[in-house]
């Protein structure tokens, strides 16, 4: 079970390092449309929305790597009151009754949504807009997969620090 894990967090690991250069890039990229519009008075509209799409794509990938570390949003109201156990009670039921069936269904419903857009290569509604709207469609899909592992891990740590015998 735990080289599963070990290979589940291996994964969010590098998709998080992959995530933060998108990140050093949104900003170059925001830092020179902001350079452009104040001194040039102008900006292209394919500029503003690689802004969209890589923001985006970050939110996206990055929730399987937020998760991982507990960066997520968590309501606290009586978790933090309980035992280790009973932590990894509340978060095996949560991923086997709320994380698996939600990440689910927005996978095989992102993958159809995602998948039309790319049959029909739908491309920005602007004018000099970007052509390929359909790689941001495909990023829930597989931000939602990633989400899926990272989940699957959490429950499998979960399920070790239940049956652990200290």
């Amino acid at each position: 079970m735990q080289k599963i894990i070990d290979f589940l967090d291996w994964i969010g690991e590098k998709l998080g390092g992959l995530v933060s250069w998108i990140a050093v890039l949104l900003a170059i990229i925001i830092g020179v449309d902001v350079i452009i519009r104040y001194i040039f008075k102008f900006t292209y509209v394919w500029m503003i929305e690689i802004e969209i799409y890589l923001f985006g794509m970050m939110f996206l990938l990055a929730s399987g790597y937020t998760f991982k570390y507990g960066k997520h949003v968590r309501v606290d109201i009586f978790y933090n009151k309980l035992s280790k156990k009973g932590k990894a009670w509340v978060d095996l039921i949560g991923g086997a009754f709320l994380l698996i069936p939600w990440c689910y269904v927005v996978i095989v419903s992102s993958w159809y949504y995602s998948l039309s857009s790319f049959i029909i290569r739908e491309a920005s509604p602007q004018a000099g807009g970007l052509p390929a709207l359909y790689v941001l469609k495909f990023s829930i899909t597989i931000g939602f997969a990633f989400l899926l592992l990272q989940g699957i891990s959490h429950m499998l740590k979960s399920i070790q620090i239940i049956f652990n015998k200290d």
